[in-house]
Order: C-alpha cells, then sequence, then structure tokens
C-alpha cells in the first residue's frame, strides 16, 4: 500500500535519475553552444567596437534558452539511461521480485522530476525571459549598440467595436498621451463608410481633440475638412500604450498582466494565452518522461530487447516534442484554443504513457 519503495531504493533511483539528466544536459549545452557561436560569433565581431567580451555576452544571453529549451529532452536522455542501467544490472528484476509495483519504481523518479520542473519554472521566470529581451534587441540592431529607449511607439492600432483608429506615433502616457498622423476608420454592416484623418490628437475631458481634421465619405466621395474635431468618448489613452506583446521576453506573471491589459483594449490574445499556459506545461513536460521512458527499465537484459525497448521510449518522448511544438504552433495561428495548444500534448501523452505502463506491466 506504500507509494514510494524505502528510503534507501527512493534516494538512490532519484541520485542516478538527477545525476544522469543533467550531465546530458551539460553536454548538449556544451554541443549546441558551440554550433551556435559558429554562425553568430562572425556576425558579432563583423561589428565595429566589438570583440571578444561582446561574444561572452552573446553567451550568457544564449545559454539560459538553450538549457530551458533542452532540458525536457535531457531528462528524457537521463531517464532512459538510469533505466537502461538498473535493467542491465537486474536491479529492476530485484525490485519487482521483492513486491514492488512499476508505478512504485517510478515514483522516486516522479518526485525528483516535478523538483526539476520546479526549478526550470524558476530558471525561466528570473534568468531566460530577461536575457531573451536583451539579446533580442540587441540582435535587432545586428549586434550593434542599442539605442535608449525612447518611450514613443509606432503604427498603434486600436479597435472600437466595429471602427478602427490608427496613430502613426504615440508618445506620453496618460492624459499626456499625444497621437500624431492619426487614421479613423469608421464602419458599418461590415463596410467601410467614412475615414477621417487627423494631425495630431490629445485627450480632452474624457474624448480625443484632433487638430487638422478632414474626413471622406465613401457613399459620396466627398472630403470634408475642420480645424478642430473630437472623437472617441470613452477611449481611454492606456489602449494605445500597448503594442505587440513578446510572449518568450516575459516572465508568466508579468505575461498575464500584459494579457489583461491587452483584452482591456479590446486586442486579440489567443496567441499569447497559448504562450502562457505554455510556461507551466513546458516545465510539467519534465514529469511525463520517466512515464513514457519507462517501457526502457522492464524486461529481462539478456532477452535482446533491451535496445529495442530504449529505442521505443525515446520515440515516445520525442513524439511528444513534436505534438507539443505543432499544438503551440496551431495555438499561435487560432487553429486550437490556448488551453489545448498548451495542455493537450501533456494529457494526450500522460494518458499513452500510463497505457503502456499499464498494460504491459501492471
Amino acid at each position: 500500500m506504500h507509494f514510494f519503495p524505502s528510503r534507501n531504493i527512493t534516494f538512490y533511483m532519484a541520485k542516478l535519475f538527477v545525476t544522469r539528466s543533467f550531465a546530458v544536459l551539460a553536454m548538449l549545452v556544451l554541443v549546441l553552444m558551440t554550433l551556435d557561436l559558429l554562425g553568430e560569433s562572425g556576425k558579432i565581431l563583423a561589428v565595429p567596437g566589438n570583440d571578444q567580451g561582446d561574444v561572452m555576452r552573446y553567451v550568457g544571453m544564449r545559454m539560459p534558452q538553450i538549457i530551458a529549451r533542452f532540458l525536457p529532452f535531457s531528462v528524457l536522455l537521463g531517464t532512459i539511461i538510469t533505466f537502461a542501467t538498473l535493467s542491465q544490472n537486474s536491479e529492476v528484476v530485484a525490485m519487482k521480485a521483492a513486491g514492488l509495483s512499476a508505478h512504485q519504481i517510478l515514483a522516486p523518479m516522479f518526485v525528483a522530476s516535478f523538483a526539476v520542473a520546479a526549478i526550470s519554472f524558476a530558471f525561466a521566470e528570473t534568468v531566460v525571459a530577461p536575457n531573451t529581451a536583451r539579446l533580442k534587441a540587441w540582435q535587432a540592431e545586428d549586434y550593434g549598440p542599442v539605442p535608449a529607449e525612447t518611450g514613443i511607439k509606432t503604427n498603434v492600432l486600436v479597435r472600437e467595436g466595429q471602427d478602427l483608429i490608427n496613430a502613426g506615433r504615440v508618445s506620453g502616457s496618460g492624459d499626456a498621451t499625444r497621437l500624431g498622423n492619426v487614421s479613423l476608420y469608421l464602419r458599418a454592416n461590415g463596410g467601410l463608410r467614412q475615414v477621417v484623418r487627423a494631425e495630431e490628437a490629445r485627450y480632452v475631458n474624457g474624448g480625443w481633440q484632433l487638430r487638422n481634421v478632414s474626413s471622406f465619405d465613401v457613399a459620396t466621395t466627398e472630403e470634408t475638412k475642420f480645424e478642430g474635431l473630437v472623437v472617441g468618448k470613452g477611449i481611454t489613452p492606456d489602449r494605445f500604450n500597448y503594442v505587440k506583446v513578446d510572449g518568450d521576453s516575459l516572465g508568466f506573471f508579468p505575461l498575464m498582466g500584459a494579457i489583461d491589459d491587452l483584452k482591456s483594449a479590446g486586442r486579440r490574445t489567443d496567441n499569447l494565452e497559448g504562450i502562457l499556459w505554455h510556461k507551466l506545461s513546458g516545465p510539467l513536460s519534465t514529469l511525463l518522461m520517466p512515464l513514457l521512458a519507462a517501457v526502457a527499465a522492464f524486461g529481462l537484459a539478456r532477452s535482446g530487447a533491451l535496445f529495442l525497448r530504449a529505442v521505443i521510449g525515446m520515440a515516445l518522448g520525442f513524439a511528444y516534442f513534436v505534438a507539443d511544438n505543432f499544438a503551440l504552433a496551431m495555438g499561435n495561428l487560432g487553429a486550437y484554443p490556448p488551453w489545448i495548444a498548451a495542455w493537450g500534448p501533456f494529457l494526450l501523452f500522460l494518458l499513452i504513457g500510463e497505457t503502456v505502463l499499464v498494460r504491459t506491466e501492471e
């Protein structure tokens, strides 16, 4: 009735699992970082003023991304290596002969993988997201000097009902927000009925005071000019202060706040919601790896099927990663709801792993 085996077996299994998983991770990071530098170091050093220190700066920002992305792969390979070693030494056979079930043998690895998932989540929040934001800003300048943030946003689009408002330039915040090169597209019954353009707009008494206005009526093809016009009653300035949000450059809680702000601004957030929930399901995928790789743990090593079992476990693990990336891509396109895009592959392969384990070992 005890879920865990003895204390000694629990710590022994967890130690083997963790040490091999992180050894594989270190090897993968070293190889992949070296390959990445072969393509990027030339671009970095080609910029006048950049030197070896900038290459190391790139390594410091890029390596956390590689660690976060390939940690689940490392857990999968580390689990298969651990199980293959235990099976080769007949230790799994001894445990089953002592009366332990397959789930009891896997229990220490489940607990260890949950701890790894918690570490992965904290690492992504505190290290990966900030470094991703800095690296993308640096790459946007082709590894040259990154200009200081001016606070000016360009080409901001806000939707109000059927109507669209485009501001070519947004500066300031709160009631001091100023819009430049403003275009209003007024629509009715799915068709465009009027286009209003203005040189500048200021937020005054709950509305937007336009200056140097021209209005074009689509039905009559007549254009009318005004010195000033007040539009957009109820459209608050903060709706112009939220532009494109990069989900990979924000942590879980900042991204959740950004999504709420974008929703209040009438923006579509399905793709960001998929990224948000994947920040949880991604680290938790380490919980699946012992289950999917468990097929490599059982069976007699002398049967000659150990290599085949290891290949099957690896295939199940890699199939999960393919399905996960596919679902996330479909979620970004809007074909899948955010919850299904983030959690669908996780739940599917959890059922597959349990089915394989129960049908073959329990």
